[in-house]
């Protein structure tokens, strides 16, 4: 292990743009690849889901994501559930001056969550056909969890910057994961977290899923603003050995997937190999047509009161959320047609499903999106934008 000073070693980490997928010996077509997963006795044909942010999901975007096989997270701490019509709130965010952004979204944020739309939101979402998974944070959990399982939410997310079922706090009573699971009807879903210790704490408090990713969102300042944070390929690759480990000592499967630094269909089938079962997408799909962030997108911790973990960002409008996921694709630079890439390199791999592609060749490779580009780059087409 490396030094950083005379007695202070660090491990190696590694991001997606220093990894690459070996092809395999053997090739598969990408139309017999099978790419669904499964989450509790939830089934998606696509082994997607839209961020629990603002700028990327409500009532109507879910129902469209359902209908497409993948799925959409509801924020039940942001607009949707704060304001009657959101539609003018996410205009005036839209529409707020670079340098008062913070302030204005802080001040937004600050408005009452209302349980009479928590319920209704949801009820719109399942009205539409369309399974609703929901996000709360720990600190909101024990009041929001319930509502939403009675307003008929599908599962739970727990979402926090590291969630963790042994968190200490001299100011009060301290959520217990283990608690919310046992008492849940519905599936928990925990999340985040970067490392194999922390993957294995969420497991063994019965996650029955777990995301992972600490600072990699496009949106996320929370590596300049806390210094926390682990690289995506090494976290997922550290969580999924967790994933590996605790299925061998009690039998149950649970599905890892990866939040953050994801936007296009190279990094999404990197994330895959690496120990993924599916993938959550921002910036990705905040920039499709019918997404709420009018072209905008900004992070979840962005609104807090004390310490701003975010920024807005401009994501511009281009493609609808059905281009993006499924095609066709009209841009080349890998943005749309999320599905199609993740079929053609997991067949390129020889991988016939989700499982098999977490067993193909990686190797570290810094120059793989740079190697022979050197006219796009110089053009600022495809691989050079």
């Amino acid at each position: 292990m490396p030094f950083i000073g005379r007695r202070r070693t660090a491990r190696r980490a590694y991001g997606f743009d220093e990894i690459a997928l070996v092809p395999g010996a053997s090739t598969i077509d990408p139309e017999d690849v099978g790419i669904s997963w499964q989450v509790g006795d939830l089934r998606f044909a696509l082994p997607f889901l839209a961020s629990a942010m603002d700028s990327v999901v409500d009532g109507r975007t879910a129902v469209l994501l359902g209908n497409l096989g993948a799925a959409g997270v509801l924020n039940l701490e942001g607009i949707q559930t704060r304001y009657d019509d959101p539609d003018a709130v996410l205009e005036a965010i839209a529409a707020a001056p670079a340098e008062e952004v913070v302030a204005t979204l802080q001040e937004i944020y600050q408005a009452p969550i209302r349980e009479a739309l928590v319920g209704g939101r949801i009820a719109a979402i399942t009205d539409g056909g369309a399974p609703c998974i929901v996000s709360v944070t720990p600190a909101r959990a024990a009041r929001l969890a319930p509502l939403a399982e009675e307003a008929g939410a599908a599962a739970v997310l727990i979402q926090s910057t590291v969630s963790s079922d042994r968190h200490r706090s001299r100011r009060g009573e301290v959520l217990s994961l283990r608690e919310v699971v046992e008492r849940s009807k519905v599936p928990v879903l925990v999340g985040n977290c970067a490392t194999y210790a922390g993957a294995l704490d969420l497991l063994e408090a019965g996650a029955a899923a777990i995301f992972v990713g600490v600072g990699p969102g496009a949106a996320c300042t929370s590596r300049r603003v806390l210094g926390v944070g682990v690289p995506q390929a090494t976290a997922i690759a550290d969580a999924a050995a967790a994933r590996d480990e605790y299925h061998r000592r009690s039998g149950r499967y649970v599905p890892l997937v990866a939040d953050g630094g994801i936007g296009v269909g190279g990094e999404v089938a990197k994330a895959i190999a690496c120990g993924a079962d599916a993938v959550m997408l921002g910036s990705a799909l905040a920039k499709a047509e019918e997404a709420p962030g009018r072209g905008y997108h900004w992070g979840m911790a962005t609104p807090h009161a004390a310490l701003p973990r975010g920024t807005r960002i401009r994501v511009g409008v281009g493609g609808t959320l059905a281009q993006i996921l499924l095609g066709p694709a009209v841009v080349d630079d890998g943005s749309q047609n999320l599905a199609g890439a993740l079929r053609t390199a997991m067949g390129l791999c020889g991988a016939a499903d989700l499982r098999a592609m977490h067993e193909v060749e990686i190797i570290l490779a810094p120059a793989i999106a740079t190697e022979g580009k050197r006219l796009q780059f110089a053009q600022q087409v495809g691989q050079g934008r």
